[in-house]
Formats: C-alpha cells, structure tokens, sequence
C-alpha cells in the first residue's frame, strides 16, 4: 500500500521522467513526500510561471511533456502563463495543481477553483483525479494526450484527500502514443506539385520537429534547391547556413522574402498552423483561399483548412514527412526552373543579415552578431518577447535542432526560465538568455533558482528604459502622447553578484566580448547589463522617426 504521491511519483518515473519544476505548496504535500529520495530531480523555481514555464522549454528540449507542480489558487493562476505558452507553441507538458479535499469542495474553499473550467480554453485536457486508484490511468492518459497529434499542455488538478489516500494500485508501462504518416501516395502528389512549379516555396515549422527531420529537409533541399524559409521563432528547424535557407516569417520579415511568399505559385507548409504572426496578420495568404496553391501538411487533421482551404492537406507528423519528401524527391535537372529564385532569395537574405548600424554606444547588432560568430553549433540561445528579440532572429545564424527556445505564444519573462531549463538538460552546451529590461523583471526572481541549482547561464539584459515594444505600437497610433511605457531599471550587474553569480554593466560595444568571455570563465550564473539607447527602437525603426512636427 502506497499514498497517492508515492503512486504518482512511481508512475511518473515510468514514464522516464527525471525532472520536475515546482514551488512547493501544502496542497500537495504528499506528492512532495512522494518524491523524497526518488531520484526525480526536483528544481525550487521561485514563482509558478516562471516553474512552468521551465518546464515548457523541457518539453521543447526533449520532446517528452515538461512537468510542473504548482499550488491552488494563486498558484494555478501564476503558473497558467506556461500553460498557455506551451498550448501556442505546441508543447508537450503536463501541470499539476494541489487541490482542496474532497470534503470541501463546492464550498469556495481557501484557495478553491474548477480547474477543469478554468484550464478548459488553456489546454488540450484539464481533468481532477478523485480516486486514488486512477492516478496511473489519468497520468497515462495525460503523456498519451500531451504527445499526440498536436502535442500540448495538460493539467491534472490533484485533490489533497486523493493523494494521501492508500492504495495498491500498480504502475502502468510508458505511454505509446500514435503518430500520423503519410501515404506514399500524398508524398508523391506533393513532390509532382512542386517540381511542377516556377516559383515554389517550402516553410516549416510548429510542432514535432527532431533532429533527423532537419537532416532530412537538408538531404530534400540538396536535391530540389527549393528555398526553405521556418515560421516564427523556428529558425533551428534547419541550419541556417544551407544555400536554400531564405529567413524567417517573423514579426518583422524582410521585404524580400514577403515578396517571395506572395509571388510563389506553390507552397509546402509542413508543421507550420500558418497564425497571425507567420501570415503578417493573413494578409500574406488570402483568406480563405489563397491564390497559391497551397500543399498543408499538419499532425491533425483539425487545422487543416481552418483559416486556409489547401489543395492538398496531409495529416502527418512532421519528422515522417521529412523523412518521406527527402527520400521520394530525386534529383534533377541543373539548374531547376526555379533555381534563380532560390539564388535571389538567399543573397537578399545574406544581404537583410548584414548587420546594420544602429545608434547608440551599445549596438545590438555587433553583439549578436559576434555571439553568432564564436559560439559554437550547439549552443542554445532563449529570448522572451519584446523589439530586442528582432536583433537575435535576423543576425544569429542557428545551426543545430533546439538551439533556440522562444515563445510564439509572445510570452514576456519566457527567456531567463527557458534558459535554466536549456542548462540544466544540457550543461555542457553555452546557454545565452536575451531579455529586455521589462521582459527581464518579469521573471528576474528566477536567476535565484539558476544560482540555486548551479545553472551557468548567460543572460544580456539589453535596458532601454521603457517597454520599447509597446512605446513603438504607442508612437504609432497615439503619436507624441507617451503613457504608461517608462521603465526604471535596477543595477542587474548588482542583482547577479547578490545572488553570488557574474555581473558586468556594458555601456560601449567595445566591452562586450571580454565581458562575456569572463562570464563564461567564471562558471556561475551571469548577468551582461547592456545599456542599450532608446532611439534603437528595433533594427530597421528609430525612436526619432515618430517625431512631429
């Protein structure tokens, strides 16, 4: 007989977990008793959403869910901010929440909620486990969810009666979720499609990519010289450096490759949902029928059509795909009818990812782009959401699958905890975190755990002094009439040595790279305080250019 942490901790260990993020809460106290002396390593975040959004970039990391505990109440509502991370981006991870008894429900008890209505909207499953005996059976079903189709967050409310309650219920066998593939027949269709094409485009992205994928769509770009371009925020699908290789449909898109999706006459999307952010708001396709054709492949059958009706939709995993495309397409004739186009493209992107000048003393631009050239392939570059982030999407080149961890779901905070997370996993590999000064408080409390848990990351806090983002859509619409968007930052440099970690403060460009050396010869957690100048509002926009007359 074992209480219902135990059960819970046993099972999660056969589903090969080792690594849990959780800020611990007395609403599941026999679940932390459950994973005393376990050998699951459990990391102390220092707020629920910057556990679960730790436990997303797991998820990222290993293809297997990320899994946070989180407390009732306040706790829930912290950590539902990973949650919806991890639903956006398509996720694998699964959220527990301590509960009130059994005996209490329905009586708005401390901390009371209906997860089950409350995570409904949030994530592919939220359900209350009730019965001790059930533990293995809604756990199983949990991996099972969370990793098929499209994979997604799940969370299991646990009841504090439940889980102290005794049982002798057994462990079940690792989950086996299925995976789509597709026919030799669709593959065969979508190959004819393209090779008969003049201006054909491929885009990756979304959920279920691996590293023998990105191999594959090397091995398919060898042979075809189609040029690939990755929706937001999935530039490592493929390395950067392939001839074929033309950008990123990101917040902000070069003119170039804009052009080059709206003259395509056909189109592969393998992976990719084609959201608001990849489509530059739908307007890059026509709604609901674009006017190229249009070849969707996706690991459900439910997003397929929805915004766009396809001329063929594949349901499929995308590593299989890969796999499939780069073994039915042959090589042939040299050059191919498109293979100007491809030419074109990559030489507008080499040109967009030269760097441009920038004012002020501190450029980002020379400091990405000198990250870019010394590290090596497998290190690991996190950002969280604001302008800044345009200076590492258009001048880092990402050569390796999941060297790069960014929120599509546009989550502020995500960069520090996706980084602890990239270190932990992979503590031999450089993690850089980039954040901007409001994007850094949003989650700075958790360097506490970086420092806690030995996690020797890097993060370049770029400090402008205001929520350039939204100072940017401010000038736009409401021109000369700033509210609400200034900032008063602290001393990060300060805030890293208090935690007994690395700090430097970088006021000229020409202290950067020795700034960074010594933080990674330090071997502790470190802050580069850059002092970036708020006239660099992004990397083509400047603050100046908003004056009126």
């Amino acid at each position: 007989m074992r209480h219902g942490g135990q059960i819970l901790v046993e099972q999660l260990k056969a589903e090969g977990v080792d690594r849990v993020f959780q800020v611990p809460g007395e609403s599941f106290l026999a679940a932390l008793d459950g994973l005393y002396e376990s050998g699951v390593d459990v990391i102390n975040a220092r707020q629920e959403g910057g556990a679960t959004m730790m436990a997303e970039a797991d998820g990222k990391l290993t293809g297997r869910p990320g899994v946070a505990f989180v407390t009732r109440g306040p706790g829930a509502t912290n950590g539902s901010s990973g949650v919806h991370v991890a639903m956006q981006d398509s996720t694998p991870m699964i959220l527990f929440i301590g509960q009130v008894g059994a005996d209490m429900v329905d009586r708005e008890a401390f901390q009371e909620v209906d997860y089950r209505q409350m995570f409904g909207p949030l994530a592919k499953w939220a359900a209350q486990i009730d019965t001790v005996d059930r533990i293995p059976e809604y756990v199983s079903h949990a991996f099972h969810t969370a990793m098929s189709g499209r994979p997604g967050p799940v969370v299991l409310a646990l009841p504090e009666t439940m889980l102290s309650a005794r049982s002798a219920a057994p462990s079940v066998p690792a989950s086996n979720p299925a995976y789509a593939e597709p026919s030799p027949e669709a593959v065969d269709k979508a190959v004819a499609m393209l090779k008969g094409a003049e201006r054909p485009l491929v885009i990756v992205g979304g959920p279920g990519w691996s590293k023998e994928a990105g191999e594959a769509m090397a091995a398919f770009a060898a042979a075809s010289d189609i040029p690939i371009a990755c929706s937001l925020r999935c530039q490592d699908y493929v390395d950067n450096r392939l001839p074929q290789y033309v950008g990123d449909m990101g917040i902000a898109i070069s003119p170039a490759l804009k052009k080059l999706v709206t003259e395509a006459d056909v189109v592969l999307v393998i992976g990719a949902r084609l959201g608001e952010m990849t489509t530059q708001g739908y307007t890059l396709f026509e709604v609901p029928e674009p006017s190229q054709t249009l070849i969707h492949v996706h690991p459900t059958g439910d997003e397929i059509g929805r915004v766009y009706r396809p001329d063929l939709g594949i349901v499929s995993g995308t590593t299989a795909f890969a796999k499939a495309l780069a073994g039915a397409f042959r090589a042939g004739p040299v050059p191919w009818p498109w293979s100007s186009v491809r030419a074109e493209a990559r030489a507008a992107f080499d040109a967009w990812t030269t760097p441009q000048e920038t004012p002020g003393a501190v450029k980002m631009e020379e400091v990405v782009s000198h990250l870019s050239r010394t590290l090596g392939d497998d290190a690991i570059i996190t950002n969280g959401a604001g302008n800044y982030s345009g200076w590492v999407h258009r001048y880092y080149q990402f050569r390796g699958w999941r060297t790069q961890l960014a929120p599509t779901s546009g989550s502020m905070g995500y960069g520090l905890p996706a980084a602890i997370a990239a270190k932990l996993r992979h503590p031999d590999a450089p993690v850089v975190a980039f954040a901007g000064d409001g994007c850094f408080q949003m989650t700075c409390n958790e360097f506490g755990t970086a420092a806690q848990h030995g996690a020797a990351l890097i993060t370049i806090v770029c400090d402008n002094g205001m929520y350039g983002t939204i100072r940017m859509h401010q000038e736009r619409h409401y021109p000369g009439r700033t509210s609400g968007t200034r900032l008063r930052s602290a001393d990060f440099a300060a805030l890293a040595k208090a935690y007994g970690g690395f700090g430097a403060t970088i006021r000229d460009t020409s202290e950067f790279a020795d700034a960074f050396d010594a933080a990674v010869k330090s071997g502790l957690p470190s802050i580069l305080h850059l002092h970036t100048d708020p006239e660099a509002l992004s990397t083509g926009l400047r603050l100046s250019s908003f004056a009126t007359a």
